[in-house]
């Protein structure tokens, strides 16, 4: 029959992949696979604009990434009536994404004044859903992950678990513990009633490797057979092996995929199932496993904390606390600062446009340019506008320059 390109009945695709590196500047010259395969569905790409994080009612500056935390909640099986749990729960970036396809929230966070406060009224993360017209969570707790407010009897309870655990890198992660703790008082302490709506627990610093070994426990604890443990965690790209990610007796892995952050530095999208059940027997398994995992996590986080300082984040010289960054002028000399492993995992697409890393960004710009910079963006005379300090035309490069790359695999 004749041929109708305008209103097919159906849809063929062919897809390159191309390698790693590149030719000149420009695309590999011959392809490594070429797939071909008919169309039968296609996503609705309005969603993550609908969710995107300038349009959000309460957020914060390490709020997930919109199309990240759709493609998490994906990973995770969100469905209508599955419960889904985040114990890092924030402005409840993943838990939006999460309800978007229908699934049963309910998250905790061990920094009360997010999950009680927020930022005033009508900015916390209730005010998110409602914003979205989404089902509210089943409840927000201020709870440790290190010491989890769970019963030890209690069993399989949720069909999901979706975090972004603290990397331990400038907004490190927090436990339960203090001065008292840290100075070896156990001993339990009352707080006067007069004083409990205002009282802050006091907390001690979080390791990565603590956190993961946690993490990993209560999902093999609480997950149903069969339910999900979807988080990131943070891996040097050279040195990275697929061993490296910790694992438990009672989670098989499913998934692990790659977002490139710089030349040196990405972090693993990781999707576990739970494939056996809880005993204390695989507990014991996992604290012997996980020691090994935790002498090589202390090495990498020495690595880490080690290029921060020197401002080698694989070569990226933006803007943040410490490091190098390049065209800064203050009076006749060049003061060095730099920017952090956290930074590079925040400064995302949707992060650009509401303006949180808008500055860092362009200073990092300057740098792989290797031009001088004209000072401070918003404060000095090479800022334009009240507020950003951002030239149209440099706010537009600077969100191009902070796309992140994905390699995700779904399963």
């Amino acid at each position: 029959g004749r041929v109708n390109l305008s209103r097919p009945d159906h849809k063929f695709w062919v897809i390159e992949q191309a390698a790693d590196s590149t030719n000149n500047g420009l695309p590999p010259n011959m392809p490594t696979r070429v797939f071909i395969g008919r169309e039968v569905a296609v996503t609705d790409r309005t969603v993550a604009t609908k969710y995107e994080l300038s349009r959000r009612q309460y957020l914060g500056p390490t709020a997930m990434d919109a199309e990240l935390a759709l493609l998490m909640a994906n990973q995770a099986l969100a469905r209508r009536g599955a419960l889904m749990y985040d114990p890092f729960v924030g402005t409840g970036s993943i838990l939006v994404a999460a309800a978007h396809f229908g699934a049963v929230t309910m998250g905790a966070d061990i920094d009360i004044r997010v999950v009680r406060d927020g930022k005033g009224p009508n900015r916390d993360v209730w005010a998110n859903f409602h914003q979205y017209s989404l089902s509210p969570p089943v409840g927000l707790l201020r709870a440790d992950n290190n010491c989890p407010p769970w019963r030890q009897d209690l069993r399989e309870i949720f069909d999901a678990i979706i975090c972004d655990p603290p990397y331990g890198v400038r907004a490190g992660g927090r436990k339960s513990g203090g001065r008292k703790i840290l100075n070896g008082v156990t001993d339990p302490y009352s707080i006067a009633e007069d004083l409990k709506a205002a009282h802050i627990p006091s907390t001690a610093p979080y390791s990565l490797e603590e956190c993961l070994h946690d993490l990993l426990d209560t999902a093999a604890r609480l997950l149903a057979i069969g339910g999900r443990l979807v988080y990131f965690y943070p891996a040097a790209r050279e040195e990275y092996l697929p061993s490296d990610i910790p694992g438990h007796p009672c989670l098989r892995l499913a998934a692990n995929s790659e977002q490139i952050l710089t030349k040196r530095w990405s972090r693993r999208l990781v999707t576990m199932v739970k494939v056996e059940r809880y005993s204390d027997d695989m507990a014991a398994a996992h604290v012997a496993a996980h020691e090994w995992f935790r002498k090589k996590q202390i090495e990498e986080s020495k690595l880490m904390r080690e290029t921060e300082e020197a401002g080698d984040l694989g070569g990226v010289g933006e803007g943040g606390e410490k490091g190098d960054r390049k065209g800064e002028k203050k009076g006749e000399g060049e003061r060095k600062t730099g920017r952090s492993f956290h930074d590079l995992v925040f400064a995302s697409r949707a992060d650009e446009v509401a303006g949180i890393h808008q500055e860092a960004s362009v200073r990092g710009m300057r740098d792989e340019r290797g031009e001088g910079g004209r000072g401070t963006a918003g404060t000095t005379d090479g800022a334009k506008g009240a507020g950003s300090g951002l030239t149209r035309k440099a706010a537009k490069a600077a969100k191009q320059a902070s796309r992140p790359l994905y390699r995700a695999k779904c399963v």
